[in-house]
């Protein structure tokens, strides 16, 4: 029996950006260094490694913040990634909105019984937008817990759109940085990294 590598499957492939420091895209590329996990207890969409789908500018403009917020990023730079979701919670899809409540039930009547305050989602700043996710968090990790307590297929990546920003003009129902973000929590989802490039304007755009 051959042995199978991450290039196996013919897969249906995104394309997702991450924001980081330039040295950090750099080492990537060049297999010095993997993309850490996040596991904040505030992160979107739990713990992972979290691209923005086919989005430079916005993973762009999100390594910037970082630089001008706490300066942890010193030269903002993005990675773009070849990504296969894989067996994906897709919090656009009813079927996994309707998971996620149930693990919020869950997780709600655990806490009851334990005496533990339910986490909250806040803001931050001066933004209006909830940015601090304890509670987006810590119902989808919980979903990930029940999942893997009654033995069922563990998702390989979290999909969801955010609506963030001031309004984009006045009454819209679209705001400055609505977007799709990908947390991918199976590494193998990556099938390879690459510095994106700017398009030949000679020619059409595929």
């Amino acid at each position: 029996m051959s042995k199978q590598s991450i290039y196996s499957k013919r897969s249906n492939l995104t394309i997702g950006f991450h924001g980081c420091d330039r040295s950090i895209a750099l080492k990537v590329l060049n297999g010095e260094e993997n993309l850490r996990a996040s596991e904040n207890d505030y992160d979107w969409l739990g713990h992972g490694v979290y691209f923005w789908e086919n989005n430079d500018k916005r993973a762009l403009q999100f390594a910037n913040d970082v630089k001008r917020r706490s300066g942890e990023i010193k030269e903002p730079a993005i990675l773009g990634a070849i990504l296969d979701l894989g067996h994906c919670m897709d919090l656009t899809d009813s079927e996994y909105l309707e998971e996620l409540k149930d693990a919020y039930k869950a997780l709600h009547e655990s806490n009851k019984i334990a005496g533990i305050p339910m986490p909250q989602n806040s803001t931050i700043g001066k933004s209006t937008d909830k940015l601090i996710r304890k509670l987006d968090c810590a119902v989808i990790e919980y979903a990930h817990l029940i999942n893997s307590e009654l033995d069922i297929q563990q998702y390989d990546s979290v999909k969801g759109v955010f609506w963030e920003g001031e309004p984009l003009y006045p009454d819209a129902g679209f705001s400055t940085k609505n977007h799709i973000q990908i947390c991918v929590r199976n590494p193998n989802c990556i099938k390879g990294f690459f510095l994106p490039r700017k398009m030949n304007t000679g020619y059409p755009n595929p």
